[in-house]
Order: structure tokens, then C-alpha cells, then sequence
């Protein structure tokens, strides 16, 4: 008997898996740490703003998401027509794909990069090149090297998940530079809101003085937005364009545009979050490495831990031990980063408890 067959790529596709959450026992007090969430929560502003559109849910979603686009557009300086608002960043980047991708074609992402970018790529018939990183970190060299006649999308996520690094706003001129005309490059800046150097741009010059560059980031992060999906894309106005033509009419609902609204505008808070991170970004960058693991230098809200491989100090055996404690952080083994964990900076509590469970883990006094 003969069954349906899926298009070519959707059967070599890994499915994603998202960082465990903990299981609550009774007596016993857990953290997630694990899937790079705020511990801020969202800006009470947009709790209240996402409360006020339940006397309305018969009613459709405006379809192009204006107000938040107006919203995005006067944070950042932008023209709102050239910005796209999704159901978070990834459905922004799978209507990329969708858009510039076909069987035959190819896509590069970086050896460690975001596992949307794979999957949004082989779900579209094209190959996915991986280019290898320098110390974790994106090389831009090893990006161009890899560049066929058949390339059409390069992904850059820049910080990058799950290895926290950047590479400074010269090095992405340098990529764009590089890589053919009709390649578009996407600069995924969903981590940008927690990055303090001053080498570093989100890549809003280079979007509106190109017409093949698009910037992507996400309300799930520093907003605390993750349980509404909201994204957005701002990009020239040939790829808006285009994306608009696949994009779903009514993506983006109501209590999430409000509240999205309300979390950009409440400034304060994402400051107070930012100060968070930083705080204890160098706190365990510090303390971490005295306990005999080693950091890769982050500018995200979240460290990367690595481990030794002797047994008893292995990275799988320390997320054994820290769950059972109720500190749940991030395995890497579909990063290929199997001896290490990556850690959400979280309250000050759980912060605390993680390098003190370390030590013990660690045999440290």
C-alpha cells in the first residue's frame, strides 16, 4: 500500500528539542534555567495590556500588526512599512526560508548556531552548510569559504545561542562584503537587548543601505513575552515585500500585539534586567573557573559551562546532579557540545545555588 511521502528534506530534519522543563515535587523548590528565559518576568504594563484585549477575542487581529510596528518602529528609529511582526523570530525566519529557499539550493549557518536555521532550511528542499566557528565563535572567513553558486540565504546569529559569543558590527560588514548580491544575509540579534560592548550593532545601518540583509529579534527574551511568540523583521523593502505575500494575514494575536506594545515602551524594566545580567554574567564568569570549569566568555543571558571528561565531573553527570537539587540547566548534545551545560542567568537565589551545588559537584570547599 502505497502512503504519502513528505517533500524532499522534512525526513532529515532533527526535530527540535527545547531545553527540559523541571518537574515540581512536593517539598522540593525548582529552577529553570534551561531555556534562557527572564527571571524579571514581563513589564507589569504588558500583563496589564495583554488583560485588557479579553473583553475583545471575538475579534480578528488587525492583519498587518500595525500598532506594533509603529511601536517598533518609533523605539528604534525605523519606517514601520519595512518591518514584519510574527509569531516570534522563528516563524519570521521559516517565512525567510520559505521564501528564498528551494530544492537545489543551499543555506549556511555556523557549527554551533541556532537549530532553527537547519530545520527551516531542510524543511524547504535546500542543503544546509555548516561553516565552521574559531573558538565558539562565528568565522566569518569559514562563512565565505563555503559559499557555492548555490548559497541564497546565510543565517547569523550574532550573539549566537548556545555559545553566548559575537563578532563586532565591522566583522558583519565584512561578511555582507563578502558574500554574493543575491545572497541574503539574516542577522538574528534575538540576544542584542543584553550585549554591552561597544563594537557591537544590532545591523540596522547595513539593512537600510542593502537590499539583501534582514535583521530579526524577538520579544521572548529581555521583554519576558515567550508564552505569546512575537517577533519581528526589518528589512528592505523588496524582502518585505515578498515576505508579506506568504505571511499569514492574522499572525499575530491581539493580547500579543498589546502586550508587546507595552514591553517596549517600559524601558525601565528591560534596564533593571540588563543590570541583572550583567551583575552575575561576570559573577559566575568569575567564580565558575574556581571550581576547575571553564567559561566561554558570554554577552547574553546565559554562560556556558564546560566540563571535564574524567568520570564524576562530567557534564551529563553534574545535570544529573544539579536536577536533582531542582536546578534544571541546558544539555548541548544536539549543539555538538556534549561536555558542557549552558546556564539561564537567573534570580539571585538560583544564581547562588547553582555555583554552591557546583562546588559541592566539583569537590571544591
Amino acid at each position: 500500500m502505497s502512503r504519502p511521502v513528505p517533500n524532499p528534506g522534512i525526513l532529515d530534519i532533527a526535530p527540535y528539542t527545547p531545553g527540559k522543563s523541571p518537574v515540581a515535587e512536593p517539598g522540593r523548590k525548582v529552577f529553570k534555567l534551561s531555556a534562557n528565559e527572564t527571571p524579571f518576568g514581563p513589564s507589569p504594563h504588558a500583563i496589564a495590556a495583554y488583560k485588557s484585549a479579553a473583553d475583545h477575542l471575538e475579534d480578528y487581529p488587525e492583519g498587518t500588526s500595525r500598532i506594533l510596528r509603529e511601536a517598533i518602529g518609533k523605539a528604534y528609529g525605523l519606517d514601520p512599512d519595512r518591518i514584519v511582526c510574527g509569531a516570534g523570530s522563528d516563524e519570521i525566519l521559516n517565512l525567510l526560508a520559505h521564501t528564498y529557499l528551494a530544492p537545489g539550493d543551499e543555506a549556511i549557518s555556523s557549527q554551533h548556531g541556532f537549530l532553527v536555521y537547519p530545520i527551516a532550511t531542510l524543511a524547504n528542499g535546500a542543503k544546509n552548510v555548516v561553516a565552521p566557528e574559531k573558538n565558539l565563535t562565528t568565522d566569518v572567513d569559514a562563512i565565505l569559504a563555503a559559499v557555492t553558486p548555490n548559497t541564497k540565504l546565510a543565517w547569523l546569529a550574532n550573539p549566537n545561542n548556545p555559545t553566548g559569543t559575537y563578532i563586532p558590527f565591522d566583522e558583519v560588514k565584512r561578511l555582507r562584503a563578502g558574500l554574493p548580491s543575491h545572497v541574503v544575509l539574516v542577522l538574528d540579534a534575538a540576544y542584542a537587548d543584553y550585549v554591552m560592548k561597544n563594537d557591537y550593532e544590532l545591523g540596522i545601518e547595513l539593512v537600510s543601505t542593502t537590499e539583501n540583509t534582514v535583521l530579526t529579534h524577538t520579544f521572548s527574551k529581555v521583554h519576558g513575552l515567550a508564552a505569546l511568540r512575537v517577533g519581528w523583521m526589518f528589512g528592505p523593502a523588496n524582502i518585505v515585500d515578498a515576505v508579506n505575500r506568504i505571511r499569514g494575514p492574522f499572525n499575530v494575536s491581539v493580547p500579543a500585539q498589546l502586550a508587546a506594545v507595552a514591553a517596549i515602551q517600559d524601558t525601565g524594566h528591560v534596564e533593571r534586567s540588563r543590570a541583572h545580567t550583567d551583575k552575575w554574567r561576570n559573577t559566575l564568569a568569575e567564580e565558575l573557573p574556581k571550581l576547575g570549569l571553564t567559561v566561554t566568555p558570554s554577552v547574553c543571558n546565559f554562560v556556558l559551562i564546560h566540563f571535564p571528561t574524567t568520570k564524576g565531573k562530567t557534564a551529563a553527570e553534574a545535570d544529573a546532579f544539579l536536577t536533582k537539587r531542582g536546578l534544571v540547566l541546558r544539555a548541548l548534545n544536539n549543539y555538538g557540545l556534549p561536555h558542557a551545560l549552558r546556564m539561564t542567568i537567573g534570580t539571585d537565589e538560583a544564581n547562588a545555588l547553582v555555583l554552591e551545588n557546583l562546588r559541592e559537584f566539583m569537590g571544591q570547599p
